[in-house]
């Protein structure tokens, strides 16, 4: 890493930018409500069936909608206001936040009704993901993009931290209180954005055909270096994913309460926001690749750690390193995307990379709830740890331009 400008300058080059800011806290506020929501969900659902499957299925519901929508969200990111799109899925999360709290307090809220309501919220944040991370590149100038992307993933950290912390207290007085907060909390984002002035938009809206439609497949495909980074995180967070068998972890191995699982869920965040906090400051400008591969490598011991650790302190330090290691890998990749391509085709371009990379974790969810009602939640993330560090491998034979990027160019 080199530091081309002090911190106190590079600080001061993301907030002299007020749209930034106001982005950076609508995203901080979106995430953390969807976090704090996450954990009340999860420790309800376990509560209600006692299933691994049913923690795997809460994943599954919300992954669906960002494959089956793909084509149609990144349609929808370039040719409308793309802080118009991010406000209704704001006001879509807030309505299917109060279903959640008035089935809770009427007692009619069962299995077949959570997962109903959270694929309404699978729908939104499918259309919310890519169109929130396309915001960026108009607020900010090309120069400072890979730091404000950085300050972008605090921000997300920063949420990821306090959103299940404060998700698993505030679930102590009740869960109908937390889904009444986090709707609270999904509105206040919508009034965020709506606020953003953006420098750059989308000038020229082409007519929809089947070019346009598969634009973003044929622009990843087309580079092997964005090709082989997206594709590196998609299958690493596939096999890596460990968040859905957490209340598992935390009521059975290390015997603790919805207290332990809201810090189990926080201390991911903790190494990514120490991470982030230092990109947003000093860039990655060489080396690049090795650096995606190492992280990557970083991420699947931590993993193997973490799946035979029987101490909440060390299972603790596993996940903030699984937290820092992926946070290296996503400020790569996004930088890597955004930096290269056109503003009028990001939105299709960032729309497949959430179905590739964003729905990894959902995706990976299901594969580990399903794999740990076979032969133990141990032994699904033990495998899917020693998982992450062979695809590492793999992906270094299959990619050899992706792990000999030396720097991060803006787009000529």
């Amino acid at each position: 890493m080199s530091n081309p400008d002090t911190p106190a300058r590079a600080a001061a080059s993301l907030t002299s930018h007020r749209s930034f800011v106001l982005y950076w806290f609508a995203r901080t506020s979106t995430v953390a409500a969807y976090m704090m929501q996450t954990v009340g969900v999860a420790w309800q659902i376990y509560d209600l069936t006692g299933s691994a499957l049913d923690l795997g299925l809460v994943g599954l519901v919300q992954f669906v909608p960002f494959v089956l929508l793909a084509l149609v969200i990144g349609q929808t990111a370039d040719r409308y206001d793309r802080r118009v799109v991010v406000r209704t899925c704001q006001i879509v999360k807030a309505t299917a936040a109060l279903a959640l709290a008035l089935g809770t307090f009427g007692g009619w809220l069962n299995r077949e009704a959570i997962l109903a309501i959270l694929f309404v919220t699978g729908v939104a944040r499918a259309f919310e993901t890519p169109t929130l991370a396309t915001l960026v590149p108009g607020v900010v100038p090309p120069a400072i993009l890979p730091r404000a992307i950085a300050a972008s993933a605090a921000a997300n950290q920063t949420a990821i931290i306090c959103g299940p912390a404060l998700g698993g207290l505030i679930y102590s007085f009740g869960p109908t209180i937390l889904y009444v907060i986090c709707a609270v909390a999904f509105l206040t984002a919508s009034v965020l954005v709506s606020l953003i002035k953006l420098e750059r938009q989308v000038q020229d809206r082409k007519p929809v055909t089947l070019e346009t439609l598969f634009a973003g497949f044929s622009y990843i495909r087309s580079r092997p270096i964005v090709f082989g980074a997206i594709s590196l995180d998609l299958f690493a967070m596939l096999l890596g994913g460990v968040t859905a068998l957490l209340p598992i972890f935390a009521r059975d191995i290390l015997h603790t309460g919805p207290w332990g699982l809201g810090l189990l869920r926080s201390a991911p965040a903790i190494g990514a926001l120490t991470v982030s906090i230092i990109l947003s400051r000093y860039s990655i400008h060489r080396k690049v690749g090795p650096i995606l591969f190492i992280s990557t490598a970083v991420f699947g011991i931590s993993i193997v750690v973490f799946s035979l650790s029987t101490s909440l302190f060390l299972s603790i330090a596993a996940l903030a390193i699984y937290g820092a290691s992926d946070t290296v890998s996503v400020v790569i990749r996004h930088s890597l995307v955004q930096l290269q391509t056109p503003n009028d085709m990001l939105g299709r371009v960032m729309s497949i990379n959430s179905m590739f990379t964003g729905t990894s974790n959902t995706l990976g969810e299901f594969r580990a709830g399903a794999i740990a009602a076979g032969i133990g939640a141990v032994g699904s993330v033990l495998i899917g740890g020693i998982g992450a560090l062979l695809v590492a491998a793999l992906w270094l034979k299959l990619f050899p331009q992706l792990a000999r990027v030396d720097a991060m160019q803006p787009k000529q």
